[in-house]
C-alpha cells in the first residue's frame, strides 16, 4: 500500500485500506471500531451486522435453519465484497478466522488488529447467548477460546491487550498505534 499526503494535509492510501479488528467473542471489536470511527472519521461496520442485511435474517436464525458452514458462506461473501471500498474499520464476527481464505482477504485489503485476552475478559462482556450460536453454553467457551486464539494470533499484523482496560482505553491505545503507522 503507497501512502501519500495531498497539500491539504490529509494522508491518502492507494488501494484498499480497511483495518479489521478480531478477536474472541465480547472482545469489543464493534465497540473499538466504532469508537475510532467517530473519533477519525471514518466508516465502521459489522462482519456480522453485513450479513444479517445480506441473508434477511439474524445471525442465530441462519446457524438454526442452515447450519454453520451457511453462515461461513456468506461471512466470506461479504467481506469479498468489501473490496470494493475503501477506508474501513471492519468489526468481525468471532469466527471469521474460522476459514483461511478469510484471514488472506483481510490481510490483502488491509491491516488486522487483534483484540487479545484471557477469556474472562471476553466472557465478562457477553450479555445473552442468543447472539452467539457458536456457544450453545458457556461451557463450550473454554475449548472455543482455545481453538481460535492461535487463529487471531496467525492473521494479526497488530496485537492490543484488551485485559484490565475499557473499551475506551483499548480504543486509545489502538488509534496511537495506527495513527503512528499511518493508517488512520
Amino acid at each position: 500500500m503507497q501512502v501519500s499526503s495531498n497539500r491539504k494535509g490529509y494522508v491518502s492510501h492507494e488501494g484498499c485500506d480497511h483495518i479489521f479488528f478480531v478477536g474472541f467473542l465480547g472482545a469489543g471489536k464493534s465497540t473499538v471500531a466504532r469508537n475510532l470511527g467517530r473519533l477519525f472519521g471514518r466508516a465502521y461496520v459489522d462482519t456480522d451486522r453485513l450479513v444479517e442485511l445480506a441473508c434477511h435474517e439474524s445471525v442465530a436464525q441462519i446457524y438454526e435453519a442452515e447450519g454453520e458452514n451457511a453462515f461461513r458462506d456468506a461471512e466470506t461473501v461479504v467481506l469479498r465484497g468489501l473490496a470494493r471500498r475503501k477506508s474501513l474499520l471492519v468489526s468481525c464476527g468471532g469466527g471469521i478466522v474460522e476459514r483461511r481464505e478469510n484471514g488472506q482477504l483481510m490481510a490483502h485489503m488491509g491491516t488486522i488488529v487483534f483484540l487479545d485476552g484471557c477469556l474472562d475478559d471476553s466472557l465478562r462482556q457477553i450479555r445473552s447467548l442468543s447472539r452467539r450460536p457458536e456457544l450453545t453454553t458457556l461451557d463450550d467457551a473454554p475449548a472455543l477460546y482455545e481453538h481460535r486464539r492461535p487463529l487471531y494470533e496467525a492473521v494479526a499484523d497488530v496485537t492490543i491487550s484488551i485485559t484490565g482496560k475499557t473499551f475506551d482505553e483499548v480504543a486509545q491505545e489502538a488509534g496511537c498505534i495506527l495513527w503512528e503507522r499511518g493508517l488512520l
